[in-house]
């Protein structure tokens, strides 16, 4: 049975468990769980990190803990009873370690580290307090420590303040709100000081007075030899005087190390350093001297034998400053130093320590001998009394000397007894005595009482020895007037002190060893007192010396009577001198008086003994009110006694001296008030407790402060009555305690005498103060700041009733207005001092409820004043927080069920005189930044703390009127609002923010009543914007940070839930319940309070979030019964939720909303169709509305941030523009989102896309001169003017993104407006100089196609707006598939993206992934009205609509239908072409739209050969039209192209159509098709026919250079037609319009022929000394002519281009294999990677005129398979992934209308192996006979090439290679710009010129023109490699070397200067190596590296240089190359 424990409540789990069991708990070790119920083995409860889960666990797995329950049952609270540090360690640590792994995270390194550090730490201390092995201190300690770390680190981390008094934290509901703000701000203070060491920063909460200098010498680095004093003094620069006595530490002959004559004898204090002192320039002087033997000498060191007398001689002396250490105020660790020793002249001893300081190195030098390292030293500061030093520091003074001060410590404390008097021995001057040597004399000092005995133990040279009999001066050697400055404390007690004297005896000492070397020759002696019984004065005294030799004659009867010094007055004159004086000799001694029991003042003692003199009384009393306080203060009693008999006479009355006494009093107890002395108050006390005894004083006293009272009007002299009202306190303490002796006396007779006598005193100060007068004003400031106190003296004497009312009877004594600020200030000060005072805390007297209350009422009137004034605001808040504070207090006292009527009366004084008055004050004072502004709110909230119903009601009475309440409760309101919305208190102050939101919802609760009850009735008095502003609160309260608790950590969480609750809930129902209050008035809150509402349904309370949506319905309610429909509701709640969404920054909070929200809709759909059918429709249109804006506001949301989401953000801001557009037809909220669409593309520089937002709303005006009112940017513009604003803008953004045809209509109809409306023909001339430039632009500037891509985005975890949707995206300038699929892995960086291009099936589309399909796309360019059907449009102009203005995008891809043909897959290669169209054309507002249509089509084989027909001829023309209409350009590219077609066609591209669709079997079995075939035809002639007049304009604008390739041209033309004869029947006429297909994107070269290893014999395969670079052949012209001639001579006619392959085989022998060539990577690359700077122009570019074909699998894998030409590196395409294009005979220019758009299809398996080169036709050419080439060798194998990944391949020298024809080539690149491309700009341009893209070979089915290549096929520029080519150099034959020069060749293309040409490969390879190797030849290398190199240029790293040999048929050829 589970039965619940009593007993077990709380434990920690010490191991691990899983909870692997039913309803078990899981555990980690460390966790703190709470238990409720057990059984056998088993407890059940949850663990304090989740409340809310509960489960069971083994008991053997729970330490239990003893712990305290609160509340038992269901809601009990189980705490812990351990030490609250500790507790308050674990949470905190708990707490910080989730931040630490955060930190970890965000590789925070420092922050990680010094966190992990102190956490380490305080895990030590917490152990170090638990094991409970800490003495009471130390805990206390390491309690205050930790708490300061604790602190530290909460700051440092951004955690809440804990408030604390020491180290406790302090419970916020046993203080007032006053002092809970006090201790927050102490400490904040503190945890500012808090380092991370865990140390307090001393703060100078009070200052501290008094210090003191530890000092330990640690080293004496020297071996003087014989025993050694060190004396250690500190010494003032500035005074020259030495400040401390001396401390002497001795040392023995063996060293410092060896001896030890007791513990610490190294050590002392020098005590009672005064903070004067601290900023002197101190330092610490060391005198060393030698005891011994008079001379020290080496032989004096061997001789073992101990002198029979002992001398202290001078050694050395050695400086240290310490300021430094003085002013360390924070260093607790000793500081070690070292100070060197220095000797001078022993003359000069004296002043060796002023030598060393001042520097004066020239009279002094480092003692001599080793070691020679310094004296040790290390010191300390000590602060504070020394008995707090000692306590705090025990072992540091045990058996350590106290070294002390001269003179007294600035604080001088009543017990102190001190009686020393310090003699400092100066100097002497003596007879030389008739030798020719100076004296070696020492002085000896004694002390001697009045008997002539000798004082025992009462001279001390130093601290640190003992006290002895006499003193022994140190010896100069040899020196009359020796300088010793020796100072001694003489200790002599107080009894032997009067007729002591002190003698000083002078003895010469000889050098010589003997018994008695020590001769006495004369004496001084000075009088410790003077005649008049004063002690000797401080100062120097000039004693006289008197000569005696034998020491039995010095008897004191005999010589006292002889005067000392010239100055004493003691001495007898009559006497007959034994002792002769000598007059030349005289010692000069100084005395200092350190005493409490001794005084030197003669005034004083005469004051003292004033009966003896009584004539000389008022002498006596005037000098004594002159005395320094020291004297005074150390004689108190005895001064006060004297005062007091002098005052008055026995029966009381006065005496003459009265006055002047009464004065010398004052001067006393004012004394008390200066710091020096405020320790003597107890002193003053006690006195007047335990010693005072003149009982009748009190009526002289009296009378006296009533006088100073009377005479204050009266005189200009206002500085003793000031005086006077300063001490009143002691003044009134003797005055009753004198009364109150007499009254004990007498049995209280006089009592009404004393009562009025007293009244009039005060009578005469209220007089005193209503009088206004400057120069009274610090007397009455005076009087009130010491006033109180002696109310406090009165209740001794006085009814507490009678006093209060005296002392209200002064405050009102003050004038009410213009008092002076300095008044004021005091009598607030008063009135602080009375209300701290028993007065009124008072709870044991009679009568003290109406004595506070009088006071309190009083107090409260003077309050209300100045606050209303705003006068002294600190003053008055301390004064309302020590009222607040013991009220707080007397309510925590009374029990629970007794009321305090009392202190519940008080709080209603409080309330109705100061609540309005504090409200007001803080409303006018809390927006401005006044450090009052904190203490004052904290006591308006303590004085809400204490206000329960009945003082509301008391105060709703008090206020009366509607009026009066409604002005209150608004003040209220709008206090609260500025409370809650500005930062009062910090923000980490989390406990005082919970107890201010906890006493406001308390004072809304109560402020609701008077609403309900006077603001509601129906009639007249609802007042809308009381509860409006009710309810506006009540939502900021709710909605405010401090309460959003989901944002907390879960420990913040738990304690706050604990504490208070979710104050939100109550206030949400307090809200509900308002709100049902309301009934007919709801719909004076429709819309306003629709927005606040649904904030309140933030609130994760389910119940309350169910409550807050009904408000919703009866709002919709409300506003249909009373308009017929909700539309304000509907308006409203869609700008707050879009309002609230975009605003909202917790990720939690929105999805809360969207929760909510899906609720609300559910809950609203309920209600509306339940219950009122009228407006069922309406509201559930309305429901769903919302519920789609819902959707795309929480889009929105979610992508708000960050700037991978910006695209993201375009789209939710386009979605949710059409939805208040088009859906609800907002116009401010369509405006607000195209701002916010336009901010957008702005960063992204998509300027066209900026442009076309902004004629979004360009659109929505007109040209009228009506207000703007949607544009809150632009308030009260008409419309007209910011239309034209926006034209601008939109006309600069179109040029900026060159979207120049868009900006013209605009400029157009802002010229109309200048020219015809606004006649602003300054304006109008500027737009047409624009207009201007944008039609320049559109001609002359270079514009980058854009391409387009196809993207779809599969699977459930995309944002819904993308989800399994398809887009089509524009592409950046120059951003091919690559690099645009790597910003779309940017954007979704956990998406994965798809390789295949089939479409994903549900599998992907219902995934819980992210997966992304792209692929480029063709754009179709639609119909353009602005240009006329058929009109012949120029390139330039019609480029821009090819690609621009597009909505449909076709993409095309091959699939097979049928049997293949493995000899020509043309038959079976369909195209499946999909259209799609998308929403809006692109450009647009966005660079994609989604797509809305598509539609897929199947392209027969024999169709998509006509358009591949079509789309070569087409681009013909183009070029036969341009060089027609420009003869002057570079021939080059015309040269090239013709080739690349020419020779195609002769490569048998247009063989395999013949054979797959000119058939009759292919008609026969597709009649369907006929129209096509024959169509196909006629293109196949047109081509002929546009390819002959090419020829003919080729052949007239040719250069010389160029002609025999011309010749060359028109051979193969004329092959071509004869193969084409079998057409000749179809008649194409010239006029006739061309049948063209729709331009395909796909345009495809010819395909290769058939693979079989052909043997022709009059063609051979022509080895390429070049490389094949990017789509260009590097074949020399050169080489082209001679290999024509080569063939030419050897007569070979030329062969029928169709021979079929087997025929070929059976004529010619074969010839040997060609080398084989390395494969290619299996993935193309990518495109739009290694292109530069290409200029995409649009056009028909593909220059072959039949497609190339596509290899089977079989046939790869099959031995016979032909290798695949390594594919070249493409260019311009628009393909989706790297199209393949071949080796083929591109132009040399390269210009960009001849750069290609072909796809290809090419599948990974097709890169196997490559083929050999197909085997080209030979023509002979005439002009070279001499050639003779031996066929019968096999060729050697191409050289191999070499190239490092990554580098720029080698290119050909062109200089190398091509002899360049001077005249007709443009040298220096400036001419003839090309097509499109600026001259000379693209040195680097690579792009593919668009010629025959491969090689035809038999099997090759090219597909290379599809874009249907799936990513897989895509490859990144990284990949890009170069595989070595395996080609041998080629051999000669010995005549080959002997070759006639080459004919010329044709001019470099001045497009691409640096870049060699590309050309047809020729026919005869015999005729390439005899160039390439002949003398003559232009420096072209054997076919090795070096021959590729371009001087001067190199290739952008990533593009591939092929070198692709051709076949090689001849055999026969013979030598080897140069």
């Amino acid at each position: 049975m589970w039965s619940p424990t009593k007993t077990k409540k709380y434990g920690v789990a010490v191991y691990n468990w899983k909870g692997d069991t039913r309803y078990g708990l899981p555990l980690e070790i460390g966790e703190t769980v709470q238990i409720l119920e057990e059984c056998a083995g088993w407890y059940r409860g949850f663990s304090t990190k989740n409340r809310s889960v509960k489960g069971i666990f083994p008991c053997s797995y729970v330490h239990l803990k003893p712990c305290k329950v609160d509340n038992e049952g269901l809601f009990e609270s189980v705490i812990p009873l351990e030490d609250p540090v500790v507790r308050e360690v674990t949470l905190v640590l708990r707490e910080w370690v989730q931040i630490w792994k955060q930190l970890y995270l965000e590789r925070e390194t420092y922050k990680f580290s010094a966190l992990r550090k102190v956490m380490r730490e305080m895990l030590d201390w917490r152990r170090q307090l638990l094991t409970g092995t800490l003495t009471q201190d130390q805990t206390r300690e390491l309690q205050i420590r930790l708490t300061a770390k604790i602190d530290w680190g909460n700051r440092k981390l951004g955690l809440d303040l804990v408030p604390r008094q020491g180290a406790q934290m302090v419970d916020p509901d046993m203080i007032s709100f006053v002092e809970l703000y006090q201790v927050h701000a102490q400490s904040a203070e503190n945890s500012q000081g808090a380092s991370s060491r865990g140390t307090m920063r001393r703060k100078e909460a009070r200052k501290i007075l008094t210090h003191h200098l530890y000092f330990c010498m640690r080293d004496f680095g020297y071996h003087v030899g014989e025993d050694t004093e060190i004396y250690f003094s500190l010494y003032d620069t500035k005074r020259a005087k030495y400040i401390s006595e001396r401390f002497l530490v001795r040392i023995s002959r063996e060293g410092f190390s060896n001896y030890v004559e007791k513990l610490h004898s190294n050590c002392t204090i020098f005590t009672d350093l005064g903070n004067a002192d601290l900023s002197r320039d101190i330092y610490l002087v060391a005198h060393v001297l030698r005891v011994g033997r008079m001379l020290y000498s080496d032989s004096v060191k061997k001789s073992s034998s101990s002198p029979s007398s002992v001398f202290k001689r001078p050694h050395g002396c050695a400086v240290l400053p310490v300021s430094e250490v003085l002013l360390s105020k924070d260093s607790p660790d000793e500081k070690e130093f070292s100070c060197k020793v220095f000797t001078t002249d022993e003359k000069d001893f004296h002043q060796l320590h002023e030598l060393l300081i001042k520097k004066q190195s020239s009279k002094y030098s480092p003692l001599g001998g080793q070691p020679n390292y310094g004296i040790g030293i290390s010191l300390k500061m000590l602060h504070g009394e020394l008995s707090q030093v000692r306590e705090e520091n025990p072992l540091l003074f045990k058996n350590v000397a106290l070294t002390q001060k001269l003179g007294f410590s600035d604080v001088i404390m009543p017990g102190d007894v001190r009686n020393d008097l310090y003699l400092t021995l100066e100097r002497g001057e003596f007879e030389r005595g008739g030798k020719s040597t100076g004296k070696n004399i020492e002085a000896t000092i004694v002390v001697l009482d009045a008997e002539g005995k000798i004082l025992e133990n009462c001279l001390w040279g130093a601290s640190g020895m003992d006290g002895s009999n006499l003193y022994q001066s140190m010896i100069i050697y040899h020196h009359n007037s020796p300088w010793w400055s020796e100072t001694i404390r003489l200790a002599v007690p107080i009894d032997k002190f009067y007729g002591s004297h002190i003698r000083i005896e002078y003895r010469h000492c000889s050098t010589r060893e003997k018994t008695d070397n020590k001769r006495l020759f004369g004496f001084s002696f000075c009088r410790l007192m003077e005649a008049g019984g004063a002690t000797v004065h401080d100062g120097p005294h000039e004693l006289y010396m008197y000569k005696c030799e034998e020491k039995s004659r010095l008897d004191p009867s005999l010589y006292l009577q002889l005067p000392s010094s010239s100055n004493d007055s003691a001495a007898s004159t009559t006497s007959s001198s034994i002792f002769a004086r000598s007059s030349k000799e005289t010692v000069w001694v100084h005395t200092l008086l350190c005493s409490t029991k001794l005084t030197q003042n003669v005034d004083l003692l005469s004051l003292l003994q004033w009966r003896e003199h009584p004539d000389r009384i008022q002498e006596a009393l005037g000098r004594v009110r002159r005395l320094d306080g020291e004297e005074l203060v150390k004689f108190l009693q005895d001064v006060l006694d004297a005062l007091f008999s002098m005052f008055s006479t026995e029966d009381g009355n006065s005496t003459s001296h009265s006055g002047l006494v009464f004065h010398v009093l004052v001067s006393i107890f004012s004394l008390l008030e200066d710091s020096k002395f405020e320790h003597f108050k107890p002193v003053m006390d006690a006195y007047i407790s335990g010693h005072f005894a003149a009982a009748l004083v009190y009526k002289g006293l009296l009378s006296s402060v009533q006088h100073c009272a009377d005479w204050v009007n009266s005189t200009e002299k206002q500085e003793p009555i000031q005086k006077c009202f300063r001490s009143l306190e002691y003044i009134f303490k003797f005055i009753i305690q004198s009364r109150l002796l007499f009254a004990r006396a007498t049995g209280g007779q006089y009592e009404d005498s004393f009562r009025k006598d007293l009244y009039n005193v005060f009578y005469a100060l209220h007089k005193m103060l209503g009088a206004s007068n400057d120069i009274i004003l610090p007397t009455q400031v005076a009087l009130l700041h010491s006033i109180s106190a002696v109310y406090e003296q009165l209740l001794l004497v006085l009814p507490i009733l009678e006093v209060t009312k005296l002392a209200t009877a002064m405050l009102e004594s003050l004038p009410v207005r213009d008092l002076p600020p300095q008044l004021t200030q005091a009598k607030l000060t008063a009135i602080r001092n009375m209300v701290t005072s028993s007065l009124f805390t008072d709870d044991d007297t009679d009568g003290f409820a109406e004595s506070r209350n009088l006071l309190l009422t009083t107090s409260c009137k003077h309050l209300r004043l100045h606050l209303a004034h705003r006068d002294e605001l600190r003053l008055c808040t301390e004064i309302l927080g020590e009222v607040l504070g013991f009220l707080f207090k007397q309510r925590g006292a009374q029990s629970q069920d007794k009321v305090n009527n009392c202190l519940h009366h008080d709080v209603e004084i409080l309330c109705l005189s100061t609540l309005d008055m504090l409200i007001q004050t803080v409303l006018i004072i809390i927006d401005r930044s006044a450090a009052v502004l904190g203490p004052l709110v904290a006591c308006l909230l303590g004085l809400l703390q204490l206000l329960d119903e009945f003082h509301y009601k008391r105060l709703w009475e008090e206020l009366g009127d509607r009026k009066p309440v409604k002005d209150f409760l608004l003040r209220v309101f709008l206090v609260f609002r500025d409370l809650i919305k500005q930062d009062v208190f910090p923000s980490d102050w989390l406990v005082i923010r919970m107890v201010a939101n906890n006493v406001m919802l308390t004072a809304l609760q109560e402020l609701a009543q008077p609403l309900v009850l006077s603001f509601l009735d129906s009639r007249c008095y609802f007042d809308h914007q009381l509860w409006s502003n009710y309810f506006n609160l009540a939502v900021t309260f709710l909605t405010q940070p401090s309460l959003q608790l989901e944002k907390f950590s879960e420990v913040k969480r738990d304690k706050i839930l604990e504490k208070y609750g979710d104050m939100r809930v109550l206030m949400g129902f307090q809200i509900l319940s308002m709100w049902s209050n309301l009934g007919e008035h709801k719909i004076n809150f429709v819309p306003s309070m629709v927005g606040p509402f649904l904030e309140v349904t933030l609130v994760p309370e389910a119940e309350l979030r169910k409550a807050t949506l009904g408000i919703f319905f009866d709002m919709m309610q409300c506003e249909q019964q009373a308009h017929g429909n909700f539309k304000q509701v509907e308006s409203e709640l869609i700008d707050k939720l879009d309002i609230l969404i975009s605003e909202n920054k917790g990720d939690d909070e929105y999805r809360q909303l969207f929760n909510t929200m899906e609720h609300l809709s559910a809950v609203l759909l309920d209600r509306v169709q339940s219950e009122d059918p009228a407006w069922k429709d309406s509201g559930a249109a309305f429901i769903s509305s919302v519920t789609r804006l819902l959707e795309r506001l929480l889009d929105y949301r979610s992508v708000i941030q960050g700037d991978e989401n910006r695209d993201k953000r375009m789209s939710c801001t386009v979605n949710l523009l059409n939805f208040y557009k088009n859906e609800i037809n907002r116009k401010e909220m369509y405006l607000r989102y195209i701002y916010k669409l336009h901010d957008l593309h702005l960063p992204a520089e998509n300027y066209t896309e900026a442009g076309f937002t902004m004629k979004l709303y360009a659109d929505q005006l007109s040209w009228t001169s009506r207000s703007l009112v949607s544009d809150p940017q632009y308030p009260g513009f008409p419309e007209w003017q910011r239309k034209e604003q926006l034209y601008r803008q939109i006309i600069h953004y179109f040029d900026r993104g060159k979207c120049w045809e868009k900006g013209i209509p605009l400029c157009k109809e802002l010229a109309e407006l200048y020219e015809l409306h606004l006649f602003d023909y300054a304006k109008l001339s500027d737009i047409l100089r624009t207009q201007a430039r944008f039609f320049d632009n559109i001609l002359t500037q270079l514009r980058p196609e854009p391409e387009y891509f196809r993207v779809g985005f599969y699977g459930l975890s995309f944002p819904l707006f993308v989800r399994n949707k398809l887009f089509v995206y524009r592409g950046l300038e120059y951003e091919r598939i690559g690099a645009f699929t790597q910003r779309l892995q940017t954007e979704f960086p956990s998406a994965h993206i798809l390789m295949k291009n089939c479409p994903p099936d549900d599998t992907i589309l219902n995934s819980e992934g992210q997966y992304i399909q792209i692929c480029n796309v063709k754009p179709i360019p639609e119909e353009n009205p602005l240009f006329p059907v058929g009109a012949d449009i120029p390139e330039k102009i019609a480029n821009f609509y090819i690609v621009n203005d597009v909505r449909r995008f076709q993409l095309d891809r091959p699939i097979h239908k049928g049997p293949v043909d493995k000899e020509n897959e043309f038959k079976s290669l369909w195209i499946e072409r999909t259209t799609l169209i998308t929403s809006s054309p692109l450009p647009g507002i966005l660079r994609w739209f989604e797509v809305i249509e598509r539609s897929v089509e199947e392209v027969p084989p024999v169709q998509f050969a006509c358009e591949t027909m079509a789309g070569v001829n087409k681009e013909l023309r183009q070029l036969v039209a341009q060089y027609t209409a420009e003869p002057k350009r570079n021939i080059n590219p015309f040269s090239m192209r013709l080739q690349g077609i020419i020779d195609a066609n002769v490569m048998g591209g247009i063989a395999k159509y013949q054979t797959a669709f000119f058939t009759p079997d292919f008609a026969k079995q597709n009649p369907e098709f006929t129209d096509h075939v024959l169509r196909l035809k006629i293109l196949t002639l047109e081509q002929l026919q546009v390819l002959e007049s090419a020829l003919v304009l080729h052949g007239d604008l040719a250069p010389a250079g160029v002609q025999p390739l011309h010749r060359r041209l028109k051979e193969r033309f004329a092959q071509l037609k004869t193969g084409l004869r079998d057409l000749g029947s179809l008649q194409v006429h010239r006029g006739r319009p061309s049948l063209t297909s729709t331009s395909s994107i796909i345009n495809t070269p010819l395909p290769p022929l058939p693979t079989e290893k052909k043997l022709m014999t009059h063609s051979a395969g022509v080895h390429l000394s070049g490389e094949t670079i990017g789509g260009r052949s590097t074949v020399p012209y050169g080489q082209l002519a001679q290999a024509a001639a080569a063939a030419e001579e050897q007569g070979v006619d030329d062969e029928d281009i169709y021979t079929k392959p087997m025929e070929a085989l059976s004529a010619h022998p074969p010839p040997p294999p060609p080398p084989p060539i390395p494969q290619r990577e299996s993935r193309p690359r990518s495109v739009g990677y290694g292109d530069l700077a290409r200029t995409p122009t649009r056009g028909n570019n593909d220059y072959s005129s039949l497609p190339p074909m596509r290899i089977t699998r079989e046939l790869l894998e099959g031995d016979s398979s032909p290798t695949i030409p390594r594919p070249p590196k493409p260019t311009h395409q628009r393909s989706l992934s790297k199209p393949l294009s071949f080796p083929c005979t591109p132009p040399p220019g390269g210009l960009d209308t001849v750069s290609s758009p072909l796809r290809n299809s090419w599948s990974e398996a097709s890169m196997d192996e490559a083929p050999p080169l197909p085997p080209r036709g030979q023509t002979p050419d005439k002009r070279n006979t001499s050639l003779h080439l031996d066929t019968s060798q096999t060729p050697p194998a191409p050289p191999k090439r070499l190239m490092k990944k990554g580098s720029s391949p080698a290119i050909l020298n062109m200089d190398a290679i091509v002899d360049v024809n001077l005249e007709s080539s443009d040298l220096d690149g400036s001419g003839g710009s090309g097509d499109g491309v600026t001259g000379g700009g693209s040195g680097y341009d690579l792009r593919d010129s668009g010629y025959a893209e491969f090689p035809v070979s038999h099997g090759l089915t090219p597909t290379n023109n599809f874009n249907n290549l799936s990513y897989e096929d895509f490859e990144l520029p990284q990949s890009h490699r170069c595989s070595e080519l395996n080609i041998s150099p080629p051999t000669l034959s010995p005549r080959a070397l002997n070759c006639a020069p080459p004919p010329p060749i044709p001019p470099k293309s001045n497009v691409m200067p640096s870049s060699p040409p590309d050309l047809a490969p020729s026919d005869s390879p015999s005729d390439l190596f005899s160039e390439t190797h002949s003398e003559n030849a232009t420096g072209l290398s054997s076919g090795n590296d070096h021959s590729n190199n371009l001087s001067g240029c190199s290739l952008p790293v990533g593009v591939d240089n092929y070198s692709v040999p051709k076949s090689q048929n001849i055999p026969q050829r013979t030598g080897s190359p140069t």
